[in-house]
């Protein structure tokens, strides 16, 4: 029987994915969008690493650091949506993000087994290689699906879009393991704040199109 914790994950997934392809369709909604959810994600930033680093300098550069790349961020978001082409590439990314996530969670919670680090101790080997596997079947799929194309570039491309997204994840699970709380924040059911829904995203995809843009 699916736990509650699950169908909201998968409700909250569900809803997301039914946002963002909205957000990238519609240009007012991706800007409303994109400055909505960059406050939230500095405000859930200074909350989280106020408990972190204590000596003010430390903290004003790190938040310097996360207010300056969460522009880039939003920036690189924006510009990628002017053509149709570079909206298909984003999107799938993005796609391929959001599945790092939920191959990560059920393969974790199906298999379990030995854990991946101490940072996160919900981590497993098992849900690192779910993340990498659906990431790498569905961004295949949804490349092959709409441009009637795939290559090793693309497999290349998901798989390390995958690996930062675990990198994302960790990060952060290491912040708010030192901050010594469970979430960033409250605003998604089953996700908690807008940084533990967008942890892997923010590395996941630039790294990835970066990746594409360097071996394409």
């Amino acid at each position: 029987m699916i736990s509650r914790n699950v169908k909201k994950r998968i409700y909250t997934s569900a809803a997301l994915f039914v946002l963002l392809y909205l957000i990238i369709i519609y240009k007012l909604a991706l800007v409303y969008s994109l400055v909505i959810l960059s406050v939230l994600s500095i405000i859930e930033f200074l909350n989280l690493t106020k408990k972190v680093f204590k000596n003010k300098f430390n903290f004003f550069l790190i938040n310097s650091l996360f207010f300056i790349y969460t522009l880039i961020f939003c920036s690189i978001f924006f510009f990628l949506t002017v053509t149709i082409e570079s909206k298909i590439i984003l999107f799938i990314i993005l796609i391929g993000c959001i599945a790092s996530d939920i191959g990560g969670f059920i393969f974790g919670k199906l298999f379990k087994g030995p854990k991946l680090t101490h940072i996160s101790p919900n981590k497993t080997y098992s849900g690192a290689i779910g993340s990498l596997f659906l990431t790498v079947i569905t961004m295949s799929f949804l490349f092959f699906y709409i441009t009637n194309f795939l290559s090793i570039e693309i497999l290349i491309v998901s798989f390390m879009t995958s690996i930062f997204c675990q990198f994302g994840d960790l990060l952060f699970s290491y912040l708010k393991r030192k901050a010594k709380q469970k979430d960033t924040g409250n605003i998604f059911p089953g996700h908690g704040g807008v940084l533990d829904r967008l942890d892997g995203i923010f590395l996941g995809l630039p790294s990835g199109l970066i990746i594409m843009l360097l071996i394409s």
